[in-house]
Order: C-alpha cells, then sequence, then structure tokens
C-alpha cells in the first residue's frame, strides 16, 4: 500500500506538471513566463516544505502527516476544477507543492520503517520504481487525455488518482503503528526533538545531497529539453521512447542493484549509476536516429534510475530511525532545487553552444559529481562495505 501510495502521488505530479503550461496559455492566456510559473509553481512549494516537513514528520509522527498531507493534496487536486483565475491557479499550485512533498516524504519515512536495516538499499528501490514508473508513463497518460477529452477529464482523472492515493494512505495508517519513543541514556523518554538547522538539512546527509543536487541538475537537462532536442534533431518518435526504455532497464536491474549495494557497499552501486549516466549524455550529444535516442534512455535508466534510489538508500541508512523525515527532505530540497535551477540555467546554455554540446557539458557535470563523490561518502565504512557487513561485524561483536 505504501508503493502505491506514492506511485500515485507522483503520478499526478507528473500529470500535471507536463499539462500545466498549455492549460495556463489555453485558458487563461498566460505568456511563456507566466505559463511556466504555472507549471512550477508546484515545485517551489515543495522546495518551501522541505525546509520544515523533515522537523515536523519526525517531531510529530509520521502516520498522523502522511494522511494530513494526502488529505491536502486530495484538496488541491479536486481545486483545479473550479479555478477561473490564474493567480487562483499560482496558489493552488503552490498548495499542492507544499502538501506533496509533505506526503512524499512522510510516505516513505513510514515505510523505511517497515524494511529491515540488512535490506534497506533493496527495499527502498522497489519503493523508488514508483517513482520511475510514474515519470514514464505520467505524460504519455496525460497527453492522450488532452488529446481524446479535455482539461476537465484531466482534472477529474487526476482527482479520482488522489481518492485512490488516499485510501492506501488510510490503509497503511491502520495498519502500521507509530515507532517506539527514543529512551535517554536513563530509560526515560527523550526530550522531543527541537528545531534547527539540522532539521532543515541534516548534516549527515549533505554528502550525498550534494551530491544528487549535481545529478539532478544534469538530469533536468533531459526532462526539460528532450521533447525541443527531439524536434531540432528530428528524433520525436526516439524521444516519446525514451522514459519507457528507462523505465524498462531500471525496473530490470533494480533488485539485482539494490542487493548488491546492501551486500557490497554504496560505492558499487553508485559507481555503476555514474557511468551509465556520463554515457547516456554522450549518446544523447552523438544522437541523429531515433534508436540513438532510446539507447540513451535504456542508459539513463541503468544511471539516473540507479543512482536516486541509492542515494535514498544513503539518506536513510546514515540516519537514526529518528531523523528519517529530516533525511528524506534533506535529500529532496537537493534535488529540488538542481530540477529547479536546472531548466532555467540550461535554456540560456542551449542558446549559446545547442543542444548537443549541451548534453555533453551535462556528461562533464556528471564526471565532476563522480570525482565529488569519491572524495565524500565514498570514503565511509557504510560505502566501501555494505549494510549486511556492517550489521554481521556488530553482531560478533556482542
Amino acid at each position: 500500500m505504501g508503493w502505491i501510495a506514492n506511485f500515485l502521488q507522483f503520478l499526478v505530479f507528473y500529470f500535471l506538471i507536463t499539462t500545466m503550461a498549455l492549460y495556463a496559455t489555453k485558458e487563461f492566456s498566460a505568456s511563456e513566463t507566466e505559463a511556466g510559473f504555472a507549471a512550477s509553481a508546484i515545485v517551489i512549494g515543495a522546495v518551501f516544505s522541505r525546509l520544515v516537513s523533515g522537523y515536523i514528520i519526525d517531531r510529530f509522527g509520521r502516520r498522523k502527516i502522511v494522511v494530513v498531507s494526502v488529505i491536502a493534496t486530495t484538496i488541491a487536486c479536486a481545486l483545479y476544477i473550479p479555478i477561473d483565475s490564474l493567480g487562483l491557479l499560482y496558489a493552488d499550485r503552490f498548495f499542492h507543492g507544499v502538501a506533496y512533498a509533505f506526503a512524499c516524504t512522510a510516505i516513505m519515512a513510514m515505510v523505511q520503517e517497515l524494511i529491515p536495516s540488512a535490506r534497506r538499499s533493496e527495499g527502498t528501490g522497489y519503493l523508488a520504481l514508483g517513482t520511475t514508473v510514474s515519470a514514464a508513463i505520467g505524460p504519455a497518460l496525460a497527453l492522450f487525455l488532452l488529446g481524446s477529452f479535455s482539461y476537465e477529464v484531466l482534472f477529474v482523472v487526476v482527482l479520482g488518482i488522489s481518492i485512490v492515493s488516499l485510501i492506501a494512505s488510510l490503509v497503511i495508517y491502520f495498519r502500521t503503528s507509530d515507532p517506539e519513543p527514543e529512551l535517554d541514556e536513563n530509560g526515560n523518554a527523550a526530550e522531543p526533538i527541537k528545531f534547527s538547522f539540522k532539521s532543515i538539512i541534516n548534516p549527515k546527509v549533505l554528502p550525498i545531497g550534494l551530491f544528487m543536487l549535481l545529478v539532478a541538475f544534469a538530469y533536468s537537462g533531459v526532462i526539460a529539453h528532450i521533447n525541443a532536442f527531439a524536434e531540432n534533431r528530428d528524433v520525436v518518435t526516439g524521444a516519446g521512447l525514451f522514459f519507457i526504455a528507462y523505465a524498462i532497464s531500471m525496473f530490470v536491474m533494480r533488485s539485482y542493484l539494490g542487493k548488491l549495494q546492501d551486500r557490497r557497499g554504496d560505492n558499487s552501486v553508485i559507481y555503476f549509476g555514474l557511468v551509465f549516466f556520463v554515457i547516456s549524455f554522450i549518446v544523447l550529444s552523438l544522437s541523429t536516429a531515433n534508436w540513438h535516442v532510446v539507447v540513451a534512455g535504456v542508459l539513463a535508466g541503468l544511471g539516473y534510475g540507479t543512482l536516486m534510489p541509492a542515494a535514498q538508500a544513503v539518506s536513510v541508512g546514515v540516519v537514526d530511525k529518528s531523523e528519517f523525515g529530516s533525511a528524506f527532505s534533506t535529500l529532496f530540497l537537493f534535488v529540488d532545487l538542481g530540477f529547479g535551477f536546472g531548466p532555467v540555467i540550461l535554456g540560456a546554455v542551449v542558446s549559446a553552444i545547442g543542444y548537443g554540446s549541451m548534453y555533453a557539458v551535462l556528461a562533464g557535470v556528471g564526471v565532476i559529481a563522480g570525482i565529488y563523490y569519491l572524495f565524500t561518502h565514498a570514503r565511509t565504512e557504510r560505502a566501501k562495505h555494505g549494510v549486511v557487513k556492517h550489521v554481521e561485524t556488530m553482531v560478533l561483536a556482542q
């Protein structure tokens, strides 16, 4: 149920971020800048909520926040139907972003509580498949609905999806319980978590967070510009199959890579992902045929599709259970910043040097991310040897 709830939240996100700009233009005669803001306002709301969501989730309980936030996303989806002005659309998109970020972070933190620590990477990988599948099918389904029906039908479908997510969240709520309170050295209940800078950016997650900032910045060049690139290179069919190829390759490898990360360490999987991540950009930069772009999609699935769930597993693996909320909010804050600023900066890069050269530059960004990782998290025992060996060592020591 956790997988379903998380998948449906991301599916709604991709349904709407793909269609909002054109909706704002057609319904409210928005300019290109205004239309772009209608699409990105949900990301702005998400980034804003990341500043406090980790603290609130860890302080007040994941189960309660899951239910409240998913109710809020359902209300946001319902409000799209009667909206009759651009200003109200902006407000609802921002509100939706705040609720969406709370919901996804709380769902992930709650599901992590149920995964055995020795299988954390494997379990996180399966959870992350929902994100990948939604990214692959969400835009395609949204465009199909618009091609066959109308925006009103699209919004009704989105509301229906959100209601199903709410039902799944309620099932999780009644089937789980809050974790036992942390005890101090005297066996008494520990003091409630106080809000601090650590609540916004957990220092333990900072190294992998900065790594994913670079990775997300680079991958935003694919998310934001692949359609225009495809028209420029006359490979529109290949671009349409890119995310399907991405999802298939990640789906095929995910189970093996999750187990490998638990047993052999983070480095084994992250270096694997980085190699394919860089190669995918090189192939894109040289693509002149549809099959080239499909191959790039396969490589991207092995690249970004490997790095994102691996980074999630690292984030919750380096913190205590009581910090799962702040771990996820910290990681996704950096990912959101990469995806938020990337398209704007890379739009200027495209204007200056063209699509092919931009993707070549982004391959270089991937290399820089790898060098940064090499001198930070890669040196830790967890990264070198894996979770299973660490757990076995602790058992033997006892």
